[in-house]
């Protein structure tokens, strides 16, 4: 328990007893310090006593032998290392020193695989160990103390945090009121210190660890304290500006506390970046006015402002917990957002039985040791609970600042995640109770269960409460050492029984720390808590605490590591000259418990007899105190009026003198002393203030018949005393006849100076009688009567005048008292009976303020007049002022009037209820007139009562600017106003200034009913006019009358609905309005009435309703489907997405806020389920002119087959989705309806609510079903039906699909035709002889065909496959071919050039700036050296057309363009030492053929040179010569598709795969992407798909998927692209990398989606080997910057992890510091140089560095940055030479 783990006081620390002294003077039991004492004494005399020297050298001497002995230092004390040493299983398992050390040896012959061993991520638990300045630290407040605050952390740790680590604020705050205290410390500021008013048990806390050092007192050891920090300054540590992200958490501290939230201090220097929190945010533990300023929350960014300087915060547990509503990251900017406390999503990497790993953001490594994993809270092994590549939620703890790699601590707890402070679910208790309370600390529990078992760890027990464990460490199992823990066997196995004992709980790990060990469970006391105030105990005296006086303390022990102080009063009942004899160490004493203080660990004893031996009560608490009770009690504090008793805990009591004895003490030190104890009883008891009065006397000597004439003794009559004591300013009195004592002071001798008071005293002697004293007070519980002899007094009393209590007092009336206090406000004047008034400064004569305390003194008499009462609270002002109309007030209190408006009204008593008079207007406010009725005699008129009806009122907004000042009107008395209460009160209750409550309606003129509108006379129905007196947010409140006030709903006021959207500029006070009275609740004294015109009285239901009224309505809920409206009190509607808009592009719930009035149009009523569904539309609304995109649909009837309409998605089933294209209409679209692509995971691509367009196919009215169609053939209007059988024409050519082969023909069908097929006869198939159609054809081959015949009655079609068919469209030429399809470039080859140190990347160069030029263009041949080219573009003089080369040897062979056709499909870089083709093309003459006739051939070689091949007959002479040649095969292939003939280039493009050597693959590959190419443009997808699976065997299959990517993006078929990107990263992600790189590229550059692209990267991470993550890490963060769509932000966090894991890497420096200066960031660039010339490498290379940061600095910076440059370099050059002895050239 953190109790048990406190940090002790400087003082306590002191009295520690230790076992082991360091040095002489500092380490010895007993040391005496004189705080005068010289440091070099005379004669070298030491200033420990012989005693003391004594028990140094034994304890010394002890220290040596067992060193001797043993070889080990000696055993330290048992205060040593006490705090934070017991981990939990985590801790235990991963930090066991012992287990964990190896020989030299052994470290010396570790392998490459121990290595990797080592770096592989290990589960570590936090632990003291690992604990290192600067870790952050997740925890939760476990005890809040005066001076800090306990903080319990993961693993049983618990740590403090220093008052002034908190916040800026409260520092500023400390330190100001030490300053103002510093000279008067006491419980005032002890008061002002309380921290548990800016913290709570349980709140969370992200904390920065300070230090860990360990606590050495007195030469000891020491204790292993964990010093924290919350302040956000370091809580926030790495955080900047741009990290506030939202989902995020932060800790801020209150700067400043506002009316509507909290101004919060992020801590973060020098950016304009500040926090607020709405008072709705701040969480059920607190309300906005008792938040102070300098407490500091754990918060949740929820947004953040427009210009992003405001962060909006929210400290509300329950929403920032609610990780199901997205609390949490699952990606983020940079790693330094991932801070504990904030929830994150992870990957589980790996789960064993101590823990898992996991990934988050798919870089950062996290994990959870097997508590903060759940297995010990669940009781269910890991690997059953998660598996590997599962997604879960968790929490970030704390981090790790040495770990390599980075990673991070997680906590998979529910509380954690939740981030509830208690384990323990609503429902396994009532009230949700604390587990503190379920279980205390140091509670026995008979019954523990052992639930698992950790080997040479501990156990994990039932402790008899739900949800919650404990836990044993092997060290607290038994007395002795138990070396091994078995799982099934041994007395602690799994379901064994035994006895334990609760000594702490841990609120981050949710655990019971136990104990089982038979000393700890018979222990008396487990800590300080366990210790009852009051209880008799027995100790051992530890320690004796000596100053320069001797003994003055002692610290007795009553339990191992409970310890009190004994002070020095409290050693003996009589005082001990040498309590040194007295008292031994070690010696057993008894004490009683006086007090504990928990929080400071601090407990007082006392060892006299007279309280340990006593068997009275003990008083610990003023609650169960009476008056009338004794107990001993001891004197702490003397002064002259009394003594201070101290009896147990905080109750003390005051010992009046007067009390002590029955005789008279002059001097109470005479007579008690400090220490003593004596018998008290209660006189007097004030619980709430804490006080009381207690006395010595023997009750029984004032007996009953005193008691009863104290009683009679009347305050103010007249008594006889004689003197029986004097002292210095008072004279005790004995009472004639009573003989009651009673005091009277010297000051009431005479009414003059003290000086004539003295001289009076000095003439009285004792035994003298005095008469005529007045008795002033008395106070019957402390038997004490104050007398007075002032004449003033006296006379007062003799004539009935003196104020004897409150009921006495009258204003206007003069009264003598005496001065009791002067304040600068005022004078407190003293009356008898103790009534007491206030004299105020202005009620001063003028000349008496001007003097020093006003010309006053105490106790002088003084004669003032009551100036006013307050009877509610018995006050009563005085004045010394001159009564300047005396004589008015007298005829006032007279009855009589002075200048009556009226001439007529002669007395008070001539204003009675019903009177018409007359009254002059004093002035004229919003909602009354203020009059007069006489001089002195005060009235008002209500709004309500100066007008009948709406017409008599010319400005409605100020009806009362008609009146004018002095203006006289004829009024009618009503009753009295309660000018204090505003309320109206009946004529009878008239107080001593009356406010009449008047009429100035004309009817009430006439009227003989004189009763003002009361509310019983109020009627539903009824209308009244109604003045507004206050304007809320939601209501209207009006006056009827004086006394009848109502309410009007905002909803009610008015049917403009323009009015009510700003109610206090429409409505403001003192407006006039006719309203009709709808519920009167007389009982509840409520009034509700409406101001529109329309309607019934009756609240608005849904029978009231008619579909297509307009009516105004309040917003009560807003979400992202529909809008919750309140039409009336009972009765609300709702708005759905489909009725938001007339366009439901625009259709957004969230542009209505909550409080909105609006106008809004019923739609539809469903009275059985009494729902109402409205329409915002504004053709709805406003007009129905308006123009209108999306229709209103409500029925099937609504819509035609054929329609094109849009909706919203509803639901999705399995067999479809549904949408909703009316308010009560939905549509159903199948899977094969949704589009025309096949949707593998078509969930995946729709969403609920989504705004979809459909085309109606399906309409049944009867049962209101539609369906409809998404495809976008159905719902584009260019759309072009298939051709049906109708279509085709005679002569007409087609393509089509073999779909039947037969003996006598092929039935092809007709490409875009709705399955219109022909046969082909194989008489038609050739132009020869009959073909064979088995040989020549095979299902699934394309086709042209001519249709020959049409038989339309039996519906045939002839075809013909002949080529002379065709011939007429041989010459016809190709247009509009497209041009771009070479536009993207998206795929690196994986053999891409290297970079001279082996890291594979030469900088941003070797990855693409944009996706353009995705392919290479063949002819373009750039080398990877940055040489040029030797290929170039050369052009036929014949054709005019150009081709792409592919040969190798850079040679160009000119071929045919197909219409910019690329045949190549190739890769983005071409590889190392390689061209487009393995052999040289050489244009060789072709051999001459043999002469077929006499004749002369002219030979045409010359011109086939020069312009190339220009026939079929020159392409078939070339390949004659070159068969291995893939550009002369595609220049041939191009040459067909130029003259049309597709099937033509097929069937080259096969010869060219059969023709070419087997060896050359190279060649043959170029074929088959031509192929590839050639199907893409003019076939159709099976055919591609054909070509694709055949190349697919015979070449690289990854090659082949790459080249036909590219294809695709080339031919901006980017959705098949994304297919097959899909579909190889599923088969070869493990093998390319630079295939994840190309989907990235194309993701991010193409596609514009950068979370898609940003999610390869950890799959990407997870399938290739270790040693590729390095390059492509760096290459995913160069994307970021090179890609328009990439975030450099987000680059340079990759590359920020790289270098902090490869700080010496310097190619990374090189890419990066490149990039930066792209981007042009001047200071990032520089920033960079800075760091890496810090790296401390070879001179060499910081010579590069310097001089390459000189040369960018000439460009970029100015002279001051070159210097510096210049002066790094020195410096550098410098410490090289000191360091070295040589001089290094820089």
């Amino acid at each position: 328990m953190a109790d048990k783990k406190r940090k002790v006081q400087s003082a306590d620390r002191d009295s520690r007893p230790t076992k082991k002294p360091k040095s002489s003077t500092a380490s010895s039991k007993v040391a005496v310090v004189p705080a005068e004492e010289p440091s070099f004494p005379r004669g070298g005399a030491s200033i420990l006593t012989p005693l003391e020297r004594k028990q140094i050298q034994i304890q010394a001497k002890n220290d040596a032998l067992f060193e001797q002995e043993t070889g080990k230092k000696a055993p330290r004390s048992e205060y040593e290392d006490e705090e934070n040493e017991t981990d939990t299983p985590a801790a235990d398992e991963t930090s066991s020193g012992k287990s964990r050390k190896k020989s030299k040896h052994k470290a010396r012959s570790g392998n490459a695989a121990l290595a990797a061993k080592e770096k592989a991520v290990r589960i570590d638990g936090l632990s003291y160990r690992r604990l290192v300045p600067g870790t952050l630290v997740l925890g939760q407040v476990s005890q809040i103390n005066q001076h800090d605050i306990a903080l319990s952390l993961p693993n049983n740790l618990t740590g403090y945090i220093p008052i002034t680590s908190i916040s800026d604020r409260l520092t500023e705050v400390v330190e100001k009121k030490v300053e103002d205290q510093e000279d008067d410390k006491g419980e005032a500021e002890d008061k002002d210190m309380n921290l548990s008013i800016h913290f709570y048990v349980g709140q969370y806390l992200r904390a920065y660890v300070i230090s860990t050092e360990k606590e050495a007192a007195s030469g000891s050891k020491g204790k292993r304290h964990i010093e924290l920090s919350v302040n956000p300054r370091q809580a926030n540590a790495g955080l900047r500006e741009s990290d506030f992200i939202v989902d995020s958490m932060v800790q801020a501290s209150v700067k400043s506390v506002e009316d509507h939230g909290l101004i919060m201090d992020l801590g973060i220097d020098g950016h304009t970046i500040k926090g607020f929190m709405s008072s709705k945010e701040i969480g059920k533990e607190y309300d906005l006015s008792s938040v102070q300023e300098g407490a500091v929350f754990l918060c949740l960014i929820t947004g953040l402002s427009s210009n992003g300087n405001v962060v909006k915060l929210s400290a509300d547990t329950q929403k920032a917990g609610h990780t199901k509503k997205r609390h949490f990251l699952t990606d983020a900017p940079n790693i330094d957002c991932f801070l504990p406390g904030t929830a994150i999503e992870i990957l589980m990497s790996d789960v064993t039985s101590s823990g898992v790993i996991g990934k988050a953001m798919g870089v950062l490594d996290v994990t959870a040791d097997v508590v903060h994993a759940g297995a010990m809270a669940a009781g269910k092994e890991l690997e059953k609970k998660y598996t590997v590549g599962e997604k879960v939620k968790a929490r970030v703890i704390c981090t790790y600042p040495d770990a390599e790699p980075r990673k991070l601590g997680i906590s998979l707890l529910d509380h954690v995640l939740s981030l509830k402070s208690n384990p323990i679910r609503a429902d396994a208790a009532s009230n949700n109770p604390k587990p503190i309370d379920l279980l205390p600390i140091s509670t026995v529990v008979p019954d523990a269960r052992v639930v698992k078992v950790e080997p040479g760890i501990g156990l994990m027990l039932d402790m008899g409460v739900k949800g919650i464990r404990g836990y044993v460490h092997i060290s607290r199992i038994s007395d002795g050492k138990i070396e091994t823990l078995a799982q099934d066997t041994g007395p602690y196995k799994v379901g064994s029984v035994h006895k334990a004992r609760v000594t702490g709980y841990n609120y981050m790990d949710g655990l019971y720390i136990v104990s089982m060990e038979p000393k700890v469970i018979a222990q008396t006391f487990l800590s300080i808590d366990d210790v009852r105030v009051g209880q008799v105990v027995k100790g051992t005296i530890e320690k004796l605490l000596i100053n320069e006086t001797g003994v003055n303390g002692l610290i007795v022990a009553i339990a191992e590591g409970i310890t009190g102080l004994v002070p020095e009063i409290h050693f003996s009942d009589i005082h001990l000259q040498h309590p040194e004899k007295k008292f031994k160490l070690g010696a057993s004493v008894t004490t009683r418990v006086l007090s504990t203080v928990p929080l400071k660990r601090q407990m007082r004893l006392t060892l006299k007899k007279s309280l340990v031996n006593s068997d009275d009560e003990t008083w610990t608490s003023y609650d169960n105190l009476q008056i009338g009770a004794e107990a001993p009690g001891t004197i702490i504090n003397m002064n002259p009026s009394g003594a201070v008793v101290q009896f147990y805990g905080p109750v003390r009591g005051f010992l009046p003198s007067a009390e002590m004895s029955e005789s008279y003490v002059e001097d109470p030190k005479k007579h008690f002393r400090i220490g003593q104890v004596v018998k008290v009883r209660i006189l007097s008891l004030d619980v709430v203030q804490e006080r009381m009065i207690v006395s010595c006397r023997d009750p029984s000597a004032f007996g009953a018949a005193q008691q009863e004439q104290i009683h009679n003794l009347a305050v103010g009559s007249l008594v006889t005393g004689t003197v029986s004591e004097k002292a210095n300013d008072e004279m005790v009195l004995e009472l004639q006849e009573s003989r009651l004592k009673a005091v009277l002071p010297f000051e009431h001798l005479t009414d003059g100076s003290s000086q004539k008071s003295s001289a009076a005293a000095k003439k009285v002697h004792v035994g003298q009688d005095m008469k005529d004293l007045v008795v002033f007070s008395k106070a019957e519980g402390k038997r004490l009567i104050h007398l007075t002899s002032k004449p003033s007094l006296v006379n007062a009393a003799t004539s009935g005048q003196l104020i004897k209590s409150f009921e006495d007092v009258r204003e206007g009336v003069e009264i003598a008292g005496y001065v009791s206090n002067i304040k600068p406000i005022g004078v407190f004047v003293q009356f008898a009976g103790g009534t007491s008034g206030l004299l105020p400064k202005s009620q001063l004569p003028d000349e008496a303020v001007k003097l020093p305390d006003f010309g006053m003194r105490k106790h002088e008499s003084i004669s003032t007049r009551v100036l006013s009462i307050n009877y509610a609270e018995q006050r009563f002002v005085l004045t010394q002022k001159a009564n300047a109309n005396s004589k008015d007030d007298k005829k006032v209190s007279d009855g009589s009037l002075t200048k009556p408006v009226d001439e007529v009204s002669t007395n008070m008593d001539d204003f009675c209820l019903g009177k018409l008079t007359k009254a002059k207007i004093d002035s004229v406010k919003l909602t009354q007139l203020n009059v007069h009725l006489a001089d002195g005699v005060q009235g008002r008129i209500d709004m309500s009562e100066a007008f009948d009806k709406m017409e008599d009122i010319k400005d409605r907004k100020n009806p009362l600017k008609l009146y004018r000042p002095s203006q006289v009107l004829l009024v009618r008395i009503l009753g009295m106003h309660d000018s204090r209460n505003h309320k109206f009160l009946p004529i009878t209750h008239r107080g001593k200034a009356p406010v009449f409550e008047l009429s100035a309606k004309p009817s009430d003129q006439n009227s003989t009913d004189f009763k003002a509108l009361t509310l019983d006379q109020v009627h539903v129905g009824s209308t009244y006019l109604v003045f507004v007196n206050n304007v809320g947010e939601d209501y209207v409140w009006v006056s009827l009358s004086p006394n009848v006030r109502g309410r009007i709903k905002a909803l009610d006021l008015s049917d403009d609905v323009m009015l009510l959207k700003d109610l206090e500029k429409n409505f403001s006070v003192g407006r006039a309005l006719e309203a009709e009275v709808i519920s009167v609740d007389t009982s509840r004294d409520r009034l509700d009435l409406k101001a529109k015109s329309r309607g019934s009285t009756k609240p608005l239901a849904c029978s009231d309703l008619s579909i297509g009224t307009v009516l105004p309505g309040k917003v009560i809920k807003v979400n992202e489907r529909q809008v919750l409206v309140q039409l009336s009190e009972s009765l609300t509607g709702m708005v759905n997405l489909v009725d938001l808009s007339d366009d439901y592009s625009t259709a957004d719930p969230t542009v209505f806020k909550k409080n909105q009035i609006d106008r809004f149009c019923i739609r539809h009523i469903d009275a059985l389920n009494k729902r109402v569904y409205l329409s915002a539309r504004p053709s709805k609304v406003l007009s129905s002119s308006l123009p209108v995109v999306d229709r209103e649909i409500r029925t099937a009837s609504d819509i035609q087959v054929n329609d094109v309409i849009r909706g919203f998605i509803r639901n999705m089933a399995d067999n479809g989705i549904f949408v909703n294209i009316g308010s009560n209409l939905t549509a159903f679209v199948r899977i094969s309806d949704l589009s025309d692509l096949f949707l593998k995971d078509w969930k995946s691509d729709f969403e609920i609510d989504q705004l979809v367009e459909g085309k109606v196919y399906e309409i049944d009215v009867a049962s209101n079903h539609v369906r409809m169609s998404l495809k976008k053939s159905h719902v584009d209007s260019n759309y072009q039906p298939p051709v049906t059988f109708n279509d085709m024409t005679v002569g007409q050519v087609v393509t089509g699909k073999v779909r039947k082969v037969e003996d006598f023909g092929v039935f092809v069908v007709v490409d875009n035709s709705a399955n219109v097929s022909g046969l082909c006869h194989r008489t038609q198939m050739a132009d020869g002889k009959s073909a064979n159609p088995q040989k020549l054809y095979s299902e699934g081959d394309l086709v042209k065909a001519k249709i020959l015949k049409i038989d339309r009655e039996r519906k045939r079609i002839s075809l013909g496959l002949k080529a002379s068919y065709f011939s007429d469209d041989m010459d016809a030429e190709v247009d509009g071919e497209d041009d771009n399809l070479i536009s993207e470039r998206a795929i690196v080859d994986d053999d891409e050039a290297k970079s001279g140190d082996g890291m594979g990347m030469n900088g941003p160069e070797d990855m693409p700036s944009t996706s353009a030029g995705f392919l290479a263009d063949l002819e373009e041949g750039e080398d990877q050296d940055g040489a040029d080219s030797d290929t170039k573009e050369n052009t036929m003089d014949g054709g005019g057309a150009s081709m792409n080369g592919i040969s190798r040897s850079g040679e160009k062979l000119q071929g045919l363009d197909a219409g910019g056709f690329d045949w190549t499909g190739g890769p983005l870089f071409p590889k190392d030492g390689e061209t487009e083709s393995d052999t040289d093309v050489e244009a060789s003459q072709p051999k001459k053929k043999k002469r077929r006739k006499a004749e002369i051939q002219i030979d045409r070689t010359g011109d086939l040179d020069a312009h190339g091949p220009q026939s079929e007959a020159d392409y078939e002479r070339l390949l004659l010569g070159q068969p291995n040649s893939s550009v002369l095969w595609l220049s041939y292939m191009a040459f067909q598709l130029q003259s049309n003939e597709t099937e033509q280039a097929r069937e080259i493009g096969e010869r060219a795969l059969r023709t070419i050597h087997i060896r050359e693959q190279d060649e043959k590959l170029n074929v088959w992407v031509a192929m590839l190419n050639l199907e893409n443009t003019y076939g159709a997808d099976e055919s591609l798909d054909e070509v694709f699976k055949r190349a697919c065997q015979y070449c690289d299959s990854l090659d082949i998927h790459e080249r036909l990517i590219s294809i695709y993006i080339q031919s901006g078929k980017h959705e098949k692209a994304d297919a097959l990107f899909t579909t190889a990263l599923s088969k070869y992600g493990s093998q390319s990398p630079s295939l994840w790189l190309n989907a990235a590229t194309f993701f991010l550059s193409t596609l514009n989606e950068p979370s898609r692209a940003r999610q390869l990267l950890p799959r990407a991470l997870q399938c290739l080997p270790p040693h590729t993550h390095l390059q492509l890490t760096s290459q995913f963060a160069q994307l970021e910057f090179t890609s328009p769509n990439g975030d450099p932000e987000r680059g340079r966090t990759a590359f920020e992890g790289l270098l902090t894991t490869f700080p010496k890497r310097l190619d990374l420096w090189n890419v990066l510091i490149d990039l930066e200066i792209k981007t042009g960031e001047v200071e990032r660039v520089r920033e960079l140089f800075g760091r890496v010339t810090k790296l401390g490498l070879k001179a060499k290379k910081m010579k590069y560095w310097f001089k390459r940061w000189m040369e960018w600095e000439e460009g970029h910076g100015g002279e001051r940055e070159r210097m510096r440059v210049r002066g790094l370099a020195e410096e550098y050059v410098r410490r090289q030479m000191e360091e070295r002895g040589k001089v290094v050239e820089v």
